[in-house]
């Protein structure tokens, strides 16, 4: 039997009580062994309630808060109370709301407000300047702009609305003007699955899990970004399935984005996987050298518009940055912004030689950058096909052969094992990736198509 109880008590036994143990002391020294941040989040809530010569009654706030530190901490919690009182032999927990809570839950209910709503009234605001309006289109975003646009109009035609790229190549824009060109006329709630994971264990440490829940599903349009930041979460996985069911089952819209599309991602449920996967599932290519220009251009006269400033970058400037910085939109966009800081300090347009100096670490940086996503969108590019076919469980030669070169491609440039890369291509075992490599050298060596195209998306990656 463990020397740590857990239980809900009413009053202790009546045995004879030693009052020796000077609570702030040890809480001084529980401080210093778990460090500020677990101490201030779990441990400074404790106080001593009752002592006795073997085991002391230790009060908690709520049942989480209990459940927590049995699971984590009262094993290490026991060794140091024993370091000032040898006689003790457990713990035991109280659970006891302080005064100073229940005056608030009550406030909270004469006012009918709850904390779950306040905060996230407060963080759920659009970002004005991500609008559809200046949303820049082209051949590799135009399915996603025309889905997003589409929902506005007729919210559950495709449910859920599925949106996923490598980072910074223009999701959340989207998410974010899907927001703004409803929110007067619906009921829109915008989160990212990090916020929701917060807010759900904030409510079910204040008890508030009924409101949580009555608050996520009341949505008429809940759009949730980053949902790879769920992997491995499975009490929060659990919640967002429940919430996703109910929001589908009532005819509200749901709209997900993710920087893989469901089937490749990790450590998430399978039912959610499916559900995901049910409605209308889009890719973001990385735009091209032309759209990557106008939407450098588009970026610069919103700029100067807003901030009042009569810049001039010559069209030689745009096609340089579109060019040399093609990891992402966002980090594009980030050294437009250098060039225009120089400008502005400067009071001259830079040359191309200024802005090779000016961007000389950003460009450094960006050619380091290569992940696996990075290198599959690459190769699917290369090979006109889409991620969704790159890494399906076909096995024709025409997809077969290109995500071998993906996997040989990850193999060489990326830090990945054998395991990590086989997951990435939707779940294949480590024994598919060393095939794959083994079948790629072979061919580079008599196969002059195969040769020439692991050369063409190496010059690319690098």
């Amino acid at each position: 039997m463990s020397d740590i109880q857990s239980k809900k008590i009413s009053s202790p036994p009546s045995v004879q009580e030693e009052n020796f143990l000077n609570w702030n002391e040890i809480l001084e020294k529980l401080k210093k062994t778990f460090g500020s941040d677990i101490y201030e989040s779990w441990i400074k809530n404790l106080n001593i309630k009752k002592e006795f010569n073997h085991y002391v009654i230790l009060s908690v706030p709520t049942r989480f808060v209990r459940d927590w530190i049995v699971s984590r901490y009262a094993d290490k919690i026991l060794d140091e109370i024993k370091t000032f009182k040898k006689s003790i032999q457990r713990i035991e927990f109280l659970i006891e709301e302080s005064q100073e809570k229940n005056s608030q839950n009550n406030f909270l209910k004469k006012n009918k407000i709850t904390s779950i709503e306040n905060s996230l009234l407060n963080y759920n605001r659009f970002n004005q300047n991500s609008r559809f309006d200046n949303f820049v289109v082209g051949e590799s975003n135009e399915l996603a702009y025309t889905a997003a646009r589409k929902i506005c109009v007729q919210s559950a035609h495709y449910n859920p609305l599925f949106i996923y790229s490598a980072v910074g190549m223009g999701k959340t824009h989207l998410l974010n003007a899907i927001g703004l060109e409803v929110e007067n006329t619906k009921k829109v709630m915008f989160v990212s699955a990090e916020r929701f994971m917060y807010h759900f264990v904030r409510s079910i440490k204040s008890n508030e899990m009924v409101k949580f829940k009555d608050f996520f599903r009341g949505a008429n349009i809940f759009i949730i970004d980053d949902i790879q930041f769920a992997n491995g979460k499975e009490a929060m996985q659990e919640e967002f399935f429940h919430t996703f069911n109910s929001l589908i089952e009532k005819g509200s819209q749901v709209v997900i984005s993710a920087d893989r599309p469901p089937s490749s991602l990790d450590r998430i449920q399978e039912r959610i996987k499916s559900r995901m996967s049910g409605g209308l599932v889009i890719d973001i290519q990385p735009p091209d050298l032309d759209l990557r220009v106008r939407i450098l251009k588009s970026k610069f006269e919103e700029i100067k518009l807003n901030f009042k400033e009569n810049y001039t970058l010559s069209d030689e400037i745009f096609n340089f940055l579109a060019t040399e910085i093609t990891s992402s939109v966002r980090e594009m966009v980030g050294a437009l912004n250098r060039v225009l800081a120089f400008s502005k300090i400067n009071t001259k347009s830079p040359s191309i030689y200024e802005c090779k100096k000016i961007l000389k670490d950003f460009i450094n940086f960006n050619t380091k950058s290569i992940n696996v996503e990075s290198i599959q969108n690459l190769v699917a590019s290369h090979f006109n096909l889409s991620i969704q076919e790159l890494l399906s469980q076909r096995r024709s030669r025409s997809l077969a052969r290109p995500r071998q070169i993906a996997m040989y491609l990850a193999k060489q440039h990326t830090t990945n094992s054998l395991p990590d890369i086989g997951r990435k291509f939707s779940n294949r075992d480590h024994t598919t990736v060393i095939h794959a490599v083994k079948k790629i050298d072979e061919l580079i060596k008599k196969d002059n198509d195969i040769k020439q195209s692991v050369f063409e998306l190496k010059k690319k990656l690098l």
